[in-house]
């Protein structure tokens, strides 16, 4: 048992491995190569891993917790700004493109019961694949990202009462009014709906207060104790017990995990659970499409090709339209309508649990649950395919068309990061630096690797996020990607070329501006193409220096010229002296002749200013010019 175990582990990650990049080197998409990956693998293909139920269910884990990272992204204030498009979008989603299904499984055949049910479960959409474009689009903060996540929030919600009436709803056959109508008074009488409800408003609460007594203190203390793996295990049973918390009072775990991520986001340590916990999203999400892959009956399409094709178009066309039309009423970019509509033109994972739920109701029969498994399956398989189309057919010809009309599409909105600049290291050297650029009006985001110092500048109100500055998987998760500068503001020379490095190799686009330790630091920044880097202590020794000449008995004026005229001789042999850097007889033999020169010229300068020339006096009995005053 051990050896299939391994067996399936290993074939899982080798034809991921394989598929994977070549899905997306051919410009279809991650997702495609998962389920490409899933069908090579699966019952119907090469029969490699047979059980796609296990690994489905432990790779939907991979949903819950790209919803806690989402959460993160998301502050509550942020989640305010969005329930125009929560309540209208989402919540007229949901209920005319679950309408219009039902409508059309009526048609079919199915009494108005299933119909409903079956609607229901396809209305929704997957949050694994949407949100997995979104975010490697980029386009969270965009109208698209913003509108689709307002749906799959309202969906997310919307579960549980889909399986709480799905017991009734198993029950109408011919007059659906009158049936369901009874089945909602058994409800108001059963006090247990009403218990939950007000179980989870408490739970709500104090889930609040636990994020903000217990959660940050012992995150605080987990960082002071500098151990990775311990701050790893704490995000992911962070996640775990707001999923089970959720699932106790029968609510969507992936809910759950999004509200802790949301209670979550204004924490100086979003950061680092969000580089903590992304390997394990991208895995178990790769997971899941490969179960979805894997779980296509091909058989079911042999047997009625056209039933299961016109059922996936069917879905699609009715959800695309609705959402189409929605995104017009919201007077969204044609581009950006186009782009939601595909995004959310799928059915999702939470129909194979409603569906799964139904047919343990007795709702829907054996047969048809597994055809419809077949549609569920093949409608996500189609989204990356028509994502595909819609980079390289639609939206060219809508943005031509518009950039005619002079209509151009919207960009991303200043929080983006257009002018986003992050500082690592909030030392004394870094808050100066931050000071300053912040009072121009410059977005800042500053990280530190120092627990106690956080704390102590929590104090005076400034914000500092946890994390290290030398980690990638933190880069990205501050929005390196879209800053237009980086500081690197940290101790250590080491430590910060290493950074420089890491930055200059990922991010090429971005400035980086650097403490530079001394003139060899220096030289070895220039080398990774800084062009922006400051002597930590060059400036403060001039400054003293300048002072010092003053107490001594030198006019002020005086002391700053000289001082002045020291700085650019400096900072110009700064720059003849890097050539050489690597020859140190040619390297000693340049700064000698150039101390001696400054030498001889603050010598000269001296001697003129002690020494001033006389002025001869005028000679009294020459004429003045003709024409002079």
């Amino acid at each position: 048992m051990e050896v299939n175990f391994l067996l399936a582990i290993f074939v899982l990650l080798t034809a991921s491995v394989l598929l994977v990049p070549l899905a997306k080197w051919a410009g279809l998409g991650t997702v495609l190569g998962y389920l490409a990956a899933g069908i090579l693998i699966g019952p119907y293909g090469l029969s490699l891993v047979s059980d796609s139920e296990v690994i489905r269910s432990v790779s939907e884990f991979g949903i819950v917790m790209m919803l806690f990272l989402i959460g993160l992204e998301v502050e509550a204030r942020e989640l305010w700004r969005m329930r125009n498009h929560l309540l209208g979008l989402g919540m007229t989603q949901m209920v005319v493109t679950s309408g219009l299904i039902a409508v059309v499984f009526h048609f079919l055949g199915f009494s108005w019961g299933p119909a409903v049910i079956i609607g229901l479960a396809l209305a929704m959409s997957s949050t694994a694949i949407a949100m997995q474009t979104v975010t490697q689009r980029a386009i969270s903060r965009t109208d698209t990202g913003r509108a689709t996540l307002s749906i799959l929030l309202v969906q997310d919600v919307a579960v549980i009462p889909i399986l709480a009436v799905i017991p009734l709803m198993a029950t109408v056959s011919t007059n659906p009014v009158e049936q369901l109508g009874e089945g909602v008074l058994d409800v108001v009488d059963n006090p247990i709906g009403w218990r939950i409800a007000i179980g989870l408003v408490i739970a709500f609460v104090l889930a609040i207060i636990a994020s903000r007594y217990v959660v940050r203190p012992a995150m605080s203390w987990i960082a002071r104790s500098k151990v990775p793996e311990a701050f790893t295990a704490f995000a992911l049973a962070l996640v775990v017990g707001a999923a089970l918390v959720a699932e106790s009072f029968h609510v969507s775990p992936a809910l759950g995990a999004f509200l802790a991520g949301v209670l979550l986001a204004e924490s100086e340590y979003r950061h680092e659970l969000e580089s903590n916990l992304e390997p394990f999203k991208g895995l178990l999400l790769g997971l899941f499409f490969i179960s979805v892959g894997m779980s296509i009956a091909f058989s079911v399409v042999i047997e009625n090709p056209m039933l299961v094709l016109g059922l996936v178009v069917a879905i699609i066309a009715v959800k695309m339209a609705v959402l189409f039309a929605l995104a017009t009423l919201f007077r969204m970019h044609v581009a950006e309508r186009l782009l939601l509509a595909v995004l959310l033109s799928q059915a999702g994972e939470f129909a194979f649990v409603v569906l799964q739920f139904a047919r343990r109701a007795n709702g829907i029969p054996s047969d048809d649950l597994e055809l419809l498994t077949v549609v569920v399956a093949l409608s996500m398989a189609v989204t990356p395919l028509l994502v595909f189309l819609f980079d390289r057919l639609w939206a060219p010809r809508l943005n031509r068309h518009n950039v005619v009309q002079g209509d151009q599409p919207p960009g991303p909105t200043d929080e983006d990061g257009t002018d986003k600049v992050i500082v690592l290291g909030y030392g004394r050297f870094g808050q100066i630096v931050t000071r300053l650029m912040r009072a121009q009006g410059f977005e800042m985001t500053l990280i530190d690797d120092d627990p106690a110092q956080i704390e102590l500048v929590k104090r005076f109100g400034v914000k500092v996020f946890y994390g290290d500055g030398a980690r990638l998987d933190i880069l990205r998760a501050a929005g390196a990607a879209e800053a237009r500068m980086i500081v690197i503001a940290v101790a250590g020379g080491d430590r910060i070329l290493q950074i420089a490095a890491l930055i200059r190799r990922n991010f090429p686009h971005v400035i980086i501006a650097a403490r530079a330790v001394d003139r060899s630091h220096a030289h070895n920044l220039m080398a990774l193409g800084v062009e922006v880097f400051e002597r930590e202590t060059f400036h403060a020794a001039i400054r003293l220096g300048e002072r010092a000449l003053v107490a001594l008995g030198k006019p002020a004026h005086e002391a700053r010229r000289v001082s002045a005229a020291f700085e650019t001789h400096d900072v110009q042999m700064l720059t003849d002296s890097y050539d050489v850097r690597h020859d140190q007889a040619a390297y000693v033999g340049l700064v000698r002749r150039s101390t001696e020169l400054l030498d001889e010229v603050m010598r000269a300068d001296r001697e003129r200013t002690d020494h001033p020339p006389e002025e001869s006096p005028p000679d009294i009995d020459k004429p003045a010019k003709e024409g002079s005053d």
